[in-house]
């Protein structure tokens, strides 16, 4: 089999053909994914902090008390890395750790003062963001994509 000539291999993005692939669900997540991460950092990288950590932030935000675990379950973050996520909010002050009485292998989460302060910041810049992340679909598309979403994570309707 010869390979293509240099003349004849395409230079432009849109000229790239992905066969199959552009309609692969884990590889659209995957390209998604990053047009999302690169929307959010434009927005609001200033927060020094990814999405799914604003994500952790808001979620002991409005469960204080959740087991570090449970967290990590529902956002799907591999324990390891939420330990050390969780370490590194607690060096910076924003959640406090403790070990419950009944059980002493879980770990309860709660945010400091400052991480209470620093969600009720910017958490309306998050979510101001996030409604930007459907800026190229219609509002009925995005409604669509999102429910869709919803079902397929297993995390429909909850808000």
């Amino acid at each position: 089999m010869s390979r293509p000539s240099l003349a004849s291999v395409p230079t432009e993005d849109s000229a790239i053909d992905l066969g199959p692939l552009a309609g692969m669900l884990g590889f659209l997540f995957r390209v998604g994914q990053v047009e999302v991460f690169d929307m959010f950092f434009d927005q609001l990288g200033k927060l020094g902090l990814k999405p799914g950590e604003f994500s952790v932030l808001w979620v002991v935000h409005l469960n204080p008390g959740v087991r570090q675990g449970a967290v990590a379950e529902k956002l799907k973050i591999k324990p390891a890395h939420m330990a050390k996520l969780v370490r590194r909010f607690e060096t910076e002050g924003l959640i406090c750790r403790k070990v419950p009485e009944g059980d002493r292998r879980g770990m309860e989460l709660r945010l400091s003062e400052a991480g209470d302060a620093f969600v009720n910041d910017h958490a309306q810049d998050f979510f101001d963001y996030a409604k930007s992340e459907t800026d190229r679909l219609s509002p009925v598309e995005a409604e669509q994509l999102i429910a869709l979403l919803q079902k397929f994570t297993g995390l429909g309707g909850q808000t």
